[in-house]
């Protein structure tokens, strides 16, 4: 099969990222990368010759079969809507666009023009994650009680978005491909201390319609680097920590059981200490899953595992999650 043809609209902080992954894959050939910054375009020229390196977002769409939107948040539906009227397959990094009404004109116009549209939901394409998503939808946690997480570090503050909409897509995006449904609620309190009106920290708590409650923690002003996420069940709980190099995932065979028969309600429940299992988790780095599977996706391989009406589903939480920061922490129905 022909290498596919895949161009990268913004080659900064994370988009060279995408240049450097698309560039590596078998499957693909990087053909054209699109910036307005002079010094990005330099550099990434030097380091892929191959490649046409442009401004001109029209140029690059005529090189290609099918397009990265990596440039800045408050761009991204509107370059994805200027490459799926080019027929051309969109991967959107996240936000999949800063407001609800966006994000829907973007999948709508994919579904009109008949192209795929995907979400750049990184996360859901992590190795540990889908062991996750695997043992709770076989039922091996049980009944999923809870889940919550942590995503801090003393980073780069960011001008254009909060902690909210630069963090929250990760960890909203994996709890809604855990429990397989979006939330009935959400509340969000945040504050500035670095600059006005954009939230440097975040806690958001989101209540699910199958009684699920999901809390994330989000700062980039912490004295910690944290990217971890907790699910407890009926049968098992299990701790991803991002940060470990090797035992990514562990999983306690440990929970608090109500024998069949007793005699007071103080009888009815026993904890139980069980076993820790680390299980082996695959050496994948999710950016090169993911730009696989959008290339496959793009071809007609496989149907994209993060589609647009999952970024839509995201955008939906964060815009609620946002109404609520404004309100105090009032909760919002997405």
């Amino acid at each position: 099969m022909t290498r596919l043809k895949v161009g990268v609209v913004g080659a900064g902080a994370w988009g060279r990222n995408h240049v450097r992954t698309v560039a590596g894959l078998a499957e693909a050939e990087l053909a054209a990368v699109c910036d307005t910054d002079a010094k990005v375009r330099d550099r990434v020229a030097r380091q892929y010759p191959g490649a046409l390196v442009t401004a001109d977002i029209a140029a690059l769409l005529g090189a290609v079969d099918a397009v990265i939107v990596a440039s800045p948040a408050a761009t991204h539906a509107s370059v994805a809507r200027q490459v799926i009227e080019a027929g051309k397959p969109v991967l959107v990094e996240k936000p999949f666009a800063l407001n609800a009404r966006d994000a829907e004109a973007v999948a709508q116009a994919g579904a009109k023009r008949g192209v795929p549209v995907l979400a750049g939901h990184l996360l859901v394409y992590h190795p540990a994650v889908e062991k996750l998503r695997e043992m709770v939808q076989t039922g091996e946690l049980g009944r999923v009680f809870y889940l919550y997480s942590l995503r801090v570090n003393l980073g780069q503050v960011r001008k254009d978005e909060n902690a909210l909409w630069s963090f929250g897509p990760h960890d909203v995006s994996v709890a809604l491909y855990l429990l397989g449904e979006p939330p009935v609620r959400v509340a969000a309190h945040g504050k500035s201390y670095l600059q006005p009106a954009i939230e440097d920290v975040v806690f958001l708590t989101m209540e699910f319609a199958s009684g699920v409650l999901a809390h994330v923690q989000m700062s980039w002003l912490d004295p910690h680097k944290g990217r971890n996420l907790t699910v407890v069940g009926a049968k098992k709980m299990v701790v991803f920590d991002d940060m470990e190099p090797r035992e990514k995932l562990r999983i306690y065979d440990k929970g608090v059981d109500r024998p069949p028969e007793y005699g007071s309600f103080g009888e009815s429940l026993a904890i139980r200490e069980g076993d820790i299992f680390i299980p082996r988790i695959p050496a994948v780095e999710p950016l090169a899953a993911e730009l696989t599977h959008f290339v496959r996706a793009a071809q007609g391989r496989e149907t994209p595992r993060a589609s647009a009406e999952d970024g839509v589903r995201v955008v939906r939480v964060l815009e609620a999650a946002s109404r609520s920061l404004a309100r105090g922490g009032a909760p919002e129905a997405p």
